[in-house]
């Protein structure tokens, strides 16, 4: 799964962060409604790890607003209201699980992985581009409706930059999802594994285009 994480304790964040990456579950954090809202815009999550006492805006007001709109992304509530009155609100207003602070990783994870499993959390999972489709939930590329088979890794790759189609992805960011932040691997890593998705989609007529922009990361779209 890829996780928002929508807090704005810091220190709880980057533990949550640290502890879904070795989940096998990559999170990126919002510390502000506003923060939340831009990146909920700009790209997609398989689910909302969301606090309520956000500095900026009630966290109420952004399962509103995403449920409003028909967002399907699972929302579990992180919060440290705990009485019975606010656990209904949060589901009532669109939540899909309601987790109160303190509470067990372990049991974030599990609760996590239940919601994945749930059907609203697998709508609008197949990412497309030209003739080129991607279902994340069963880790298969597609060109032209037919099945390819491509490593984790290029699947990993692959996936970044479909969920960002037509915008760079930094480089920075794809080593830290294939390799994890701070990892040890060669200065060339991210290009051999680029590389290779690009050769193989090519060789399966995907009309599609990984661009390289130097300096800064790597964009695909569709092409000319």
């Amino acid at each position: 799964m890829r996780v928002l994480i929508v807090e704005d304790n810091e220190e709880l964040a980057r533990l949550v962060v640290g502890g879904l990456a070795k989940a096998g579950h990559p999170a990126e954090h919002a510390a502000t409604a506003a923060e939340a809202r831009h990146m909920l815009a700009v790209d997609t999550y398989d689910a909302v790890i969301l606090d309520l006492g956000l500095p900026d805006a009630d966290g109420l007001v952004i399962v509103r607003e995403m449920r409003a709109r028909q967002d399907p992304t699972a929302i579990l509530v992180l919060t440290a209201r705990a009485g019975v009155d606010d656990r209904v609100e949060g589901l009532r207003c669109g939540a899909d699980d309601y987790l109160v602070k303190p509470f067990a990783f372990e049991e974030l994870v599990a609760r996590l992985e239940a919601l994945s499993r749930r059907p609203r959390a697998m709508q609008g999972q197949v990412l497309s581009i030209a003739n080129l489709s991607f279902d994340t939930a069963g880790r298969q590329a597609f060109v032209d409706e037919v099945p390819h088979v491509l490593s984790a890794r290029e699947l990993a790759v692959l996936e970044m930059l479909m969920r960002r189609k037509g915008r760079v992805v930094p480089k920075k960011l794809v080593e830290d999802q294939l390799f994890g932040a701070g990892g040890d691997l060669s200065s060339n890593a991210v290009e051999v594994y680029v590389h290779r998705l690009r050769k193989q989609l090519a060789e399966r007529g995907a009309l599609v285009t990984i661009h390289t922009v130097r300096g800064v990361g790597y964009m695909i779209a569709e092409a000319k």
